[in-house]
């Protein structure tokens, strides 16, 4: 990486989907749930698209975003069941997250996630996989009423950890999210492998 004076770096900030775990209901998810359930994931999608920033930012509960994105029409099947099949769609990525816990208890590195997460699925992803093992705290758009890019949250969080850019490191799978945060200072990583983002958190001071 280019100008990344690790020897500056107090905090580790990082995305969850995408680098820990899958993303927590992303359009593979949501087609799936069509295949599954049988319904239309065009017309699905479109709904989806009208709400979920504000889903996203805990303007509105999981039942607010189903009653308009699925349960508008009678169906099938139980919102229970549908729920259900909307928390399975977490799991486990290869390798970083049990390696990144290992990490986090020798270190006193402070470490947030900094995510765009709905309320109820980033509470079931924290409880779900143990996140309180690595992340001292959880900066998610649901809580903050801010979704990334938006540069707001970084400077955020920045102020709430009390950091300055060039003291934060943050990882993200997707570049522009990334720049995003480049563009304020921060150190920002885009993960793309286990062994490179590995590789860089070992050598943080």
């Amino acid at each position: 990486m280019d100008n990344l004076n690790l020897s500056e770096i107090k905090v580790v900030f990082m995305d969850i989907g995408g680098v820990l775990l899958s993303n927590g209901w992303g359009h593979e998810s949501r087609q799936k749930a069509a295949e599954f359930f049988g319904f239309d994931y065009e017309e699905m999608n479109v709904l989806h698209n009208f709400i979920y920033n504000v889903f996203e930012i805990g303007g509105v509960s999981l039942d607010d975003y189903l009653d308009t994105v699925v349960f508008h029409v009678p169906r099938d099947f139980t919102r229970a069941d549908f729920k259900a099949f909307m928390y399975a769609q977490s799991v486990e990525l290869p390798d970083m997250l049990a390696w990144a816990k290992s990490w986090k208890k020798n270190t006193a590195l402070p470490v947030f996630a900094l995510s765009n997460e709905s309320k109820e699925i980033n509470a079931y992803r924290i409880a779900t996989f143990r996140l309180h093992d690595l992340f001292d705290g959880f900066f998610s758009s649901c809580y903050l009423g801010l979704r990334k890019p938006n540069p707001k949250i970084f400077q955020t969080v920045m102020e709430i950890v009390q950091a300055k850019p060039q003291e934060c490191i943050y990882f993200d799978d997707r570049l522009m999210l990334v720049n995003a945060a480049k563009k304020l200072g921060i150190n920002g990583i885009h993960h793309q492998s286990f062994e490179a983002t590995k590789k860089i958190i070992e050598n943080i001071i």
